[in-house]
């Protein structure tokens, strides 16, 4: 594994004034699998040097061998450590700030009383005013209840809070849209709808996140019937958006149609279910899912009929297939993960048809390691970011809200989400195109408003 950001610590230490002093340190930080990414001298006299090293480490096991090496060292005293991950969660990553000054009794009486009255008495007369007049032109909700954050699990409402506001975070950066946090205490799908219904005034729009399946189908599907603005839960569509646009350029760079390669999927959950339906949407023919207990097909036992795996048994695996998710691979030409770490090996891809497309997408740990699984397939992506082809979903979701935002869409179609993933393929020119840059990097300059566009024009 690999040394990555997200545990990377500053090392604050004393050490002897010798020209070697820090080449030492480094030194030993490197041949522990470390990585240094700055050295900073904040303190010298004639006899002692203070420097603070930042590291990334591999997890938080390493970060403490390597700090226990380093007090090893003759000299050397270690202060303190501070882990920069959690120095950048520190009070949270949002703040609310006033658009207008208060600066004097003026400002008071445009902001608040007595001006705010005929504002109101405006949104009264007209309620459609509230979306020109309020931040609720601008603003929408994040939502969750903690059942299933990715990678954690059913964590609850209060841990789940960081994940929310960094996606809140993401909102602002991409899209200029104000989104604010909102983790309920609760996982009764009842009362989740209900709360949502009546915090909605305040919203032009609700995003849904990390709610387990199959409970966040319905919450949708309600959510959408009862409310006048747009429900996303991005769990199912963003991830379906980002796999589609991925997918239509990996076809591109194989030579394939989509209509005529046949796909595995791992994974029936929220996610591969709007995954698999979104394919199909654009053309795909042939598909044969697997879950924890094997291929899904007409007439599994514990399959029930009307559920969600009801619907994958009856459009998927037309042939019948019985068995593992490895005796489903054989020779297929796409494999999309949507489930579990580690569940292939080289050897699985290897009997996949040639040219094979393989998109490993759990996290943090694949569904097979990209290095192996690039030995035999012509593309891999996966969901981390420190390989190529991330297929992430804030490549989505930002412009995806912005276009719903400024079209002042009430809802969510399949031309929507159809036109956000071509307008995101098309982000990678042709020119751009192989195997290793099948969708544009989240920071490309020009992604979150042609998604946006295409959304406004498929909305009309």
């Amino acid at each position: 594994m690999l040394p990555s950001v997200q545990y990377s610590i500053t090392i604050r230490l004393e050490a002897p004034a010798k020209n070697t002093a820090v080449s030492e340190l480094t030194s030993i930080i490197e041949r522990s699998g470390g990585s240094v990414t700055a050295v900073d001298v904040n303190h010298s006299d004639a006899e002692r040097v203070r420097i603070d090293l930042t590291c990334a480490c591999t997890n938080s096991e390493h970060a403490e061998q390597i700090v226990e090496s380093l007090k090893l060292v003759a000299g050397v005293v270690v202060g303190k450590v501070s882990d920069r991950t959690f120095l950048a969660h520190l009070g949270g990553k949002l703040t609310i700030e006033s658009k207008l000054p208060i600066r004097n009794r003026d400002d008071l009486s445009l902001i608040y009383t007595p001006g705010v009255a005929r504002i109101c008495e405006a949104i009264v007369k007209d309620p459609a005013d509230a979306r020109r007049l309020t931040i609720k032109r601008n603003t929408i909700a994040v939502v969750s209840d903690g059942s299933a954050v990715l990678g954690l699990g059913n964590i609850g409402p209060l841990a789940a809070l960081p994940v929310m506001e960094g996606k809140a975070a993401l909102f602002k950066r991409f899209a200029n849209i104000d989104a604010f946090p909102i983790c309920l205490d609760t996982q009764d799908t009842e009362e989740i709808v209900r709360t949502v219904k009546a915090i909605a005034p305040v919203f032009a729009g609700i995003n849904l996140e990390d709610i387990s399946a199959p409970r966040c189908f319905e919450i949708e599907a309600r959510l959408r019937a009862e409310l006048d603005i747009p429900v996303f839960h991005d769990d199912q569509h963003g991830t379906a958006i980002v796999c589609l646009a991925a997918l239509r350029n990996a076809l591109k760079v194989v030579n394939k149609n989509i209509g005529d390669v046949h796909l595995v999927m791992s994974g029936a959950g929220a996610a591969g279910t709007a995954v698999l339906k979104l394919l199909f949407a654009a053309g795909l023919r042939h598909a044969v899912v697997a879950d924890q207990k094997g291929i899904i097909h007409v007439g599994r036992e514990d399959i029930n009929p009307d559920s969600s795996l009801g619907w994958i048994s009856q459009e998927t695996n037309k042939s019948g297939k019985v068995g593992s998710l490895k005796d489903a691979l054989v020779g297929a030409d796409v494999f999309i993960g949507v489930s579990a770490g580690n569940l292939l090996e080289a050897t699985d891809i290897e009997k996949m048809a040639a040219n094979s497309i393989v998109f490993a997408l759990a996290n943090p740990t694949p569904e097979i390691e990209p290095a192996k699984a690039a030995q035999f397939a012509a593309v891999v992506a996966t969901g981390r970011s420190d390989f190529p082809n991330q297929i992430n979903n804030v490549l989505a979701f930002p412009g995806f809200f912005r276009g719903l935002l400024d079209a002042g869409a009430n809802v969510i179609t399949e031309k929507m989400l159809l036109a956000a993933a071509d307008a995101l393929a098309h982000c990678v020119e042709p020119e751009e195109l192989n195997a290793s840059y099948i969708v544009p990097s989240v920071f490309h300059h020009d992604v979150t408003q042609r998604v946006a566009d295409a959304v406004r024009l498929a909305s009309k």
